[in-house]
């Protein structure tokens, strides 16, 4: 309990900031929240610090753990194919159970069955998390890796720009955020450590990052082919962000349908888990507890927080976008750079992430730059995502400049660096951005555009959320290199200035 309690306030300091400015704003002429929103809103932030507490105390107990005993223990089997089989299936499962690709799939209409999509992108994900086994296995450079498979992305990105189906762009790189969720996360990340633990070499704290990025590839590819594929336009519905009068009754309806999503996603999870254990883990029953435990955490922290997030998050985040979007254009963009900032900090995977890299890099990598450069970064990406609105322009003249940037940095930086950061990207774009930036976008369209809007520039949000960050890690370990060797230069100078003082005295 006193291990919970820590967690909850942890929970509580990272939630309280963009609560406390939305009840702020609301006290402006700006804003005529009603007091029924307003209790709405309160409900739900309650909610979102409770349940995030709860999953990161799950986190700790049961998805750590059972990914990093799953990865070792199928690793220490020295059959290759199994390894691989099961990680694929395992990747398209829980990828088509993850909440966050469900909400996105019910957003498009006209080009593709709803199905198909969550199939596709699931495939891609299952694909993918083969080819960040296989770079483990065959200890290749995440690097040159990413840089490949992201020419190719470009390529289709620019073939569908010149078959004039650019509409679909900002919804196949958004499919690559959303697809690594709460969910996911966790495990794949403790499944890459497991492996790279016992397969790996002296780059094994590289090695043990790197499956989120390359799995967030795999949904990007799977979309962009459809859509070459596909000759229907692309229609995006604005979804409906009225607020019930009927408050208890509305939370009561969106608990039990988060309950049933979370309960197949974390059952496909727990079901395998109990596959392996059977087939070759077989832990001690004490652990196996504590797994169980850390289970129920996480389902039930999971479960109060995306209620929390899709009832009392989206209609403030869709309204504050609205009615910003009336006065200053430049205003709206600094808000939401403010806005960025702040629910970086109550993303749940984000803390996980952010504890992992610093046990992994034993320190060199701390919590606090981590949460920083994620900060500027997820600002700076909601800030480019307003300037796109009020101009209306393409997603590709971000995505495409970006990610250049982004590969051409990994040339320069330590490679866990850039495993790292490419991690982050698919972290970052959390359930926090689908539920609150991705609204507050849409309402800020609506808002300039009328009820018309060419709403693929608001779908583009997350795709930036995802790419932004990959820049900011990636020069936070390029000024460490820079701060090591100014370091080591000033070391040497003393040597060198001892040396000459002795030469000196003994003169």
């Amino acid at each position: 309990m006193k291990e919970l309690w820590t967690k909850i306030k942890e929970a509580l300091i990272s939630a309280l900031p963009i609560t406390a400015i939305v009840y702020i704003m609301s006290l402006t002429p700006l804003f005529d929240f009603s007091a029924v929103e307003l209790v709405t809103f309160t409900v739900g932030a309650v909610m979102l610090i409770l349940g995030i507490g709860l999953f990161n105390m799950g986190a700790d107990l049961a998805m750590t753990p059972m990914g990093t005993h799953v990865g070792s223990g199928l690793s220490k089997q020295r059959k290759l194919g199994l390894l691989l089989a099961v990680c694929f299936v395992l990747g398209m499962l829980i990828t088509i159970a993850e909440p966050d690709l469900q909400v996105l799939a019910t957003q498009v209409s006209a080009v593709m069955n709803g199905t198909i999509l969550i199939y596709a992108v699931g495939a891609g994900v299952g694909a993918f998390l083969l080819v960040a086994i296989l770079r483990i296995v065959f200890k290749k450079t995440l690097g040159n890796i990413l840089m490949l498979f992201y020419m190719l992305l470009f390529a289709l990105a620019l073939l569908l720009t010149v078959n004039g189906n650019t509409d679909l762009l900002p919804m196949a790189f958004d499919s690559g955020g959303v697809t690594t969720g709460p969910i996911t996360v966790p495990f794949i990340m403790a499944l890459g450590v497991g492996i790279s633990s016992v397969l790996g070499d002296r780059r094994s704290k590289e090695n043990s990052f790197g499956l989120v990025a390359l799995c967030s590839v795999g949904p990007i590819l799977a979309v962009l082919v459809l859509g070459i594929f596909s000759w229907n336009d692309l229609t995006y519905q604005v979804p409906d962000y009225t607020v019930s009068s009927d408050i208890l009754d509305t939370y009561l309806h969106h608990l039990a349908d988060e309950a049933g999503k979370v309960a197949i996603a974390l059952g496909l999870i727990v079901v395998f888990f109990v596959i392996c254990q059977i087939m070759f883990l077989r832990l001690p029953k004490k652990r196996l507890l504590r797994i169980a435990i850390g289970v129920i955490f996480t389902y039930i922290g999971l479960v109060i927080f995306l209620t929390g997030v899709n009832v009392g998050f989206m209609p403030i985040g869709y309204k504050l976008g609205y009615q910003l979007a009336k006065g200053s254009p430049w205003f709206l963009t600094g808000f939401g750079l403010v806005m960025g900032v702040l629910v970086v900090l109550a993303e749940p995977a984000i803390h996980v992430l952010n504890s992992q890299v610093e046990e992994v890099t034993g320190g060199l990598v701390t919590r606090k730059a981590m949460i920083s450069g994620l900060c500027i970064g997820v600002g700076a990406s909601i800030a480019l995502s307003v300037v796109r609105i009020i101009f209306d322009f393409s997603i590709v003249y971000y995505i495409i400049p970006g990610y250049f940037i982004s590969l051409a940095l990994s040339l320069f930086v330590p490679p866990v660096y850039t495993a790292i950061a490419f991690d982050s990207g698919g972290v970052a774009s959390g359930p926090m951005t689908s539920g609150f930036i991705l609204p507050f976008a849409i309402g800020a369209c609506v808002s300039l555009q009328g009820e018309t809007a060419v709403l693929r520039d608001a779908f583009g949000v997350v795709a930036l959320v995802a790419m932004i960050p990959l820049i900011t890690i990636q020069l936070l370990g390029f000024r460490s290199i820079m701060e090591r060797r100014v370091k080591e230069r000033i070391a040497m100078k003393k040597i060198l200035d001892a040396d000459d003082q002795q030469i000196i005295n003994f003169m």
